[in-house]
């Protein structure tokens, strides 16, 4: 089964389809200037590393009115200057090549971010769903995976939670619209992948965002 670790490159074959490229955050690798420029488009951006998993290294980047807020592995500080924002990210970031990714105002359950995991394994020459579940991240972490304390919840109930219930059917018809149509994209440039994961956002005014996608989903 053919694994693909570069977050990059899988993001880079679906920008190519414009359907799916609305449904991408606005992505840019890590610098000091990109990260500026982030800041200023944004307000809010999440640095990550290229090759990674299990929400390992991820740092959640926010300006805020005496400075730069940063949470890390639960961790939470307030920088006043640039420059020590800087110094900071340089020490956190500094194993690997980064990326920079758009901060995305997810729906919350009691204060706790919550996203959703679309699985697909390849059965013979069709794909199948393996699971759609919801991800309640452990209080005081921004990040959902099972792995960093994170609740699986079933994503019809966590749907319910957040949104009325006229919804909830449409918006799981989204994410695996969006699914099946990255994966046709990703098997294309990437011939013998077999298992494909999909973490989607939703934001609060509904909009449903990929967040990442791995090829060897837990």
């Amino acid at each position: 089964m053919r694994l693909v670790a570069s977050k990059w490159s899988k993001f880079e074959v679906l920008l190519r389809h414009s359907g799916v490229a609305k449904h991408i955050p606005t992505m840019r690798r890590y610098s000091v200037a990109n990260l500026k420029e982030m800041l200023r488009l944004f307000g809010f951006v999440v640095a990550k590393p290229i090759v990674g998993t299990g929400g390992s290294r991820v740092v959640k980047i926010q300006k805020v009115s005496n400075g730069y807020f940063l949470h890390y592995a639960g961790t939470r500080s307030t920088v006043r200057t640039w420059e020590e924002l800087i110094t900071m990210l340089d020490r956190l970031c500094r194993k690997g090549s980064f990326m920079l990714q758009q901060g995305i105002h997810l729906t919350t359950i009691e204060g706790r971010p919550l996203d959703y995991r679309f699985k697909l394994a390849k059965v013979g020459k069709s794909w199948r769903t393996r699971a759609i579940v919801g991800r309640l991240a452990r209080p005081g972490l921004f990040v959902t995976n099972l792995c960093r304390g994170g609740t699986q919840l079933k994503a019809a109930y966590a749907l319910r939670r957040t949104f009325p219930a006229s919804l909830v059917s449409s918006k799981i018809a989204t994410m695996r619209g969006v699914a099946r149509t990255c994966t046709m994209l990703l098997e294309s440039s990437y011939p013998g992948i077999g298992m494909l994961g999909y973490d989607f956002g939703i934001d609060h005014r509904g909009r449903v965002w990929i967040l990442e996608v791995n090829t060897k989903p837990h």
